[in-house]
């Protein structure tokens, strides 16, 4: 017993140090591949093994992990540490800091909440309507804020609307067919029903105590309730119906209540579920659609770049059009296969626009969302600013190279010094200037939204953003992950592992090109299942980049798709930072993400793969070998 004991002892603290281990023991193990053979390839494909195995395995924080080409690059005598340190800051760096700046003003002045809400309303409170309207206005999101960031500003409004939905299930659950017609007509129909008009009073009783109790609930825990908590707190508050025997019809067929969950009815559990997974899903299909939308875009756009100097072919512009029409087919796949998986296939009711009879739970939301917009007030003036800047940002990229139109670039002399970081950092720099007060005297301070401290608010100079705020959102982590991807990058090249990785790939020069990129998008998509976004693309970016050149294939025709289906890690809650974040709410267990996530998973894969072959081709000219990659690769060889 004490041998067995000790032994269970040592494999816990084994265990508990694993991480440390795995730290020490890779770089040790793997050390006789430079030594037994001293080359910068052998060297390189040392120091590119241990960053991808401490990117995978998280062994050490994503951003430590980057910086280990920083000092071991110059170690093996690969490349001087000058050269690497210009890798960790890149344009895409000014890009992202320029994003970053309006961002941080649109969450400060509430403008992505008012954006969210108004979306909401539009779509109806009906469950199938009110999750595509949470998906539009989560996309719409997306492209211009991060992903966590969008699924950690829409999911507390959802989960307000989700408690309300729950408090109000008992009730509902009695007679989920009973309508409130909203023409006063119908009302002197109902009256002429005797018993009809006792079952309704009846549930009506019933219904506002419960209603008052959960308000209550709401009231002492504002907008971001915790999962879980009222639900409880409303049941033990509701009651039953009295022992007595009372004269009324026998209802129609009910909803079974379950006591053993916290939700009344399945179909509640069903409702919770979509909406929840609706919302990650939605901040990744967002991401997509611009350069900016998530950091494996501009990991993507910078490699590409820096790669192919002499291919003007990756902008704002190109991309938007390419990624928009994806971004729309997967938001209406994903929507129906939600649909399909947790609210049933009855579209027509979902569909139908008729608003005359809606049900209580309807009548209910559609309150609970319009309360919430009215304690918004009337939109204020660094609302309308922010607005203004975000169009003019999005102007100003779309014009600046469209490429059927001559851009606003060729108003200057010289050429190919501006580009979107350029229009990014311009407009936010203007943000820590312009005043968050009206010009003209007026009671801005009425209108002022922002959480800052009693001396800013006094202050008339006061700019739309503070460095504080500009920090707060700052993701430092991932400016040094991707300066990171820069550095294996540009290792991979100067030494030739590149070169030797696309040669050992040349028996795949049989296959077709559809074929390449359809096993490059299923191997990438597995992969960031259980790696970091990030670094799973920066460590394929360099290996797709040498097979495309060895096949002769486009470049564009793999990297695209690669780049697009390395977001698609939305099967289990480590695949991204939203799908962690919904899993927090409790609505859901991973065996919902699992089974949700791999429809997913094969929507997006299949949107990708009809877009490279279609729109794709003609837009990128993907179907012939370009002149900028030819000269890379005989630049290479040389």
């Amino acid at each position: 017993m004490r041998l067995e004991g000790a032994r269970m002892d040592l494999i816990k603290k084994i265990w508990t140090a694993r991480k440390l281990i795995l730290v020490v023991m890779i770089p040790l193990s793997l050390l006789p591949l430079p030594l037994i053979h001293p080359c910068s390839e052998s060297s390189c494909a040392y120091v590119l093994i241990v960053t991808a195995v401490y990117w995978v395995s998280e062994a050490v924080p994503l951003g430590a992990a980057a910086l280990v080409p920083a000092f071991l690059y110059p170690l093996f005598g690969v490349l001087k540490s000058s050269e690497v340190a210009s890798e960790y800051f890149k344009d895409t760096t000014l890009l992202l800091m320029g994003v970053i700046c309006l961002a941080a003003s649109i969450e400060k002045w509430n403008l992505h909440k008012r954006i969210a809400l108004r979306m909401v309303m539009i779509a109806g409170a009906k469950p199938g309507m009110l999750v595509l309207g949470f998906m539009c206005c989560t996309v719409f999101l997306s492209m211009w804020l991060s992903n966590t960031s969008t699924t950690a500003m829409v999911m507390p409004i959802a989960e307000a609307v989700l408690q309300q939905l729950i408090c109000t299930g008992i009730a509902d659950s009695l007679e989920d067919s009973v309508t409130v017609d909203t023409q006063d007509e119908e009302s002197d129909k109902e009256e002429n029903k005797e018993p009809s008009k006792n079952h309704l009073e009846l549930l009506d009783r019933k219904h506002n105590e419960k209603h008052e109790v959960c308000m209550l609930n709401e009231e002492l825990n504002g907008l971001t309730l915790k999962p879980g908590f009222g639900p409880e707190f409303c049941k033990e508050s509701n009651g039953y119906l009295p022992e007595a025997p009372i004269s009324i019809p026998a209802p129609p067929k009910k909803p079974k209540i379950r006591r053993d969950s916290q939700y009344p009815t399945n179909r509640d559990h069903m409702i919770c579920k979509c909406l929840s997974l609706s919302i990650t899903y939605a901040a990744t299909i967002g991401g997509l659609i611009t350069i900016t939308g998530t950091s494996t875009n501009l990991i993507f756009a910078e490699q590409f770049n820096n790669r192919y100097p002499e291919a003007k072919v990756i902008n704002f512009g190109t991309w938007f059009i390419f990624s928009l029409p994806i971004a729309l087919i997967m938001l209406m796949l994903t929507w129906i296969w939600l649909h399909c998986l947790f609210l049933g296939c009855n579209f027509r009711e979902t569909c139908s626009l008729s608003k005359k009879r809606k049900t209580r739970r309807e009548l209910l939301s559609e309150k609970r969302i319009h309360e919430e917009y009215q304690k918004l007030g009337p939109i204020s003036y660094p609302e309308v600013v922010t607005g203004i800047f975000f169009i003019l940002m999005t102007v100003l990229w779309f014009t600046r190279e469209p490429g059927f139109v001559p851009g606003w670039t060729s108003l200057f002399e010289k050429k190919g010094y501006r580009t979107d970081a350029t229009v990014s950092v311009l407009l936010g720099f203007l943000l820590f200037l312009i005043p968050a007060r009206k010009p003209w005297p007026s009671a801005f301070s009425s209108e002022s939204k922002g959480d800052d401290d009693d001396e800013e608010e006094e202050d008339p100079l006061a700019p739309m953003i503070t460095w504080k705020d500009f920090q707060r959102l700052m993701p430092w982590e991932i400016v040094i992950l991707v300066g990171g991807g820069y550095a294996l990058a540009a290792g991979c090249k100067v030494s030739g592992l590149s070169m030797w990785i696309g040669r050992q790939l040349e028996p795949m020069s049989g296959l077709p090109p559809w074929a390449v990129t359809l096993l490059a998008c299923l191997l990438v998509s597995a992969v960031t299942e259980f790696a970091s976004n990030p670094a799973t693309l920066t460590v394929f970016l360099p290996i797709l980049s040498a097979l495309s050149e060895t096949l002769h294939i486009n470049p564009l025709h793999t990297l695209i798709p690669a780049t697009m289906c390395v977001s698609f890690g939305v099967m289990l809650p480590v695949g991204n930072p939203p799908n962690a974040i919904v899993f927090s709410y409790g609505h859901v267990q991973i065996s919902d993400m699992v089974k949700a996530g791999f429809g997913v998973n094969l929507i997006g894969v299949f949107v990708v793969m009809l877009a490279i072959m279609t729109w794709g081709e003609p837009l990128f000219h993907l179907s012939e070998f370009p002149t900028w990659a030819l000269m890379r690769n005989i630049t290479g060889s040389l």
